[in-house]
């Protein structure tokens, strides 16, 4: 079947790799690594970010006085290490799979280039892009804007554990609605918490197609979404 994108960066969550307490719920790293083989059987090209929350969550609880700058590098490399995981589980699954990192680590992943990256989705090559931008003081969310613009993919795909963005928090606040559609200004004027605000500026400026926000509950929600379903959120100039 074709999909309605033929490039899309997916940005997953620390939290999809682990859970009861545990930093990796290898059941769940392979129910993910299943639907990505399903999303590239559809034909779509794949590109991942995967967040470091299941190790990591930077200055909070007794880490709030640590330094910023080396709070931030533990969760660069909490990134590369859920990028090493899923990118083994991919392999098993019989996809092509290799991590390039925004921080030269070579024993251990590809140093990132943006060229090469276009290359090895062109070739079928899942890629995943670990390490962030980089940078501290960015997350994951900047980086997922920053990579999408540098391999120009008709759009990026949020899968998180709530169903799309929201007039409020769902979770606290009953009366809260769900937004269909929305521009990427329109969030930022609003404050909507889907994207920090420095993710939505690159999106905005750089005219990224759209921004899918849906849940991940059921893990075929992907390959829905590929296949056209307008479920969740669109995000878009």
């Amino acid at each position: 079947m074709a999909t309605t994108y033929r490039r899309v960066m997916l940005k997953l969550s620390g939290e999809a790799l682990g859970g009861a307490g545990s930093v990796f719920d290898f059941a769940q790293v392979n129910t993910a690594a299943r639907t990505i083989r399903q999303m590239h059987e559809e034909g779509a090209q794949i590109g991942i970010v995967i967040g470091a929350g299941n190790i990591w969550r930077g200055r909070q609880g007794p880490s709030a006085s640590m330094d910023a700058v080396s709070a931030d590098q533990m969760g660069m490399l909490g990134t590369v290490i859920n990028c090493i995981c899923m990118a083994d589980a991919l392999r098993r699954e019989g996809l092509d799979a290799t991590v390039m990192s925004a921080v030269d680590m070579n024993r251990f992943c590809e140093p990132f280039n943006a060229m090469t990256a276009r290359r090895y989705m062109d070739e079928g090559r899942v890629v995943l892009f670990a390490a962030g931008s980089g940078n501290p003081f960015f997350s994951t969310d900047t980086a997922v804007a920053l990579r999408a613009i540098e391999l120009q993919v008709d759009a990026i795909l949020m899968a998180k554990n709530i169903d799309g963005v929201y007039t409020d928090d769902p979770r606290r606040n009953p009366d809260a609605v769900l937004i269909p559609d929305i521009t990427y200004t329109e969030a930022l004027a609003r404050g909507l918490k889907v994207m920090d605000a420095a993710a939505f500026a690159l999106c905005a400026e750089n005219n990224v197609p759209e921004v899918r926000v849906f849940g991940l509950d059921d893990p075929e929600n992907l390959v829905r979404v590929l296949r056209g379903d307008r479920m969740g959120t669109v995000v878009h100039p």
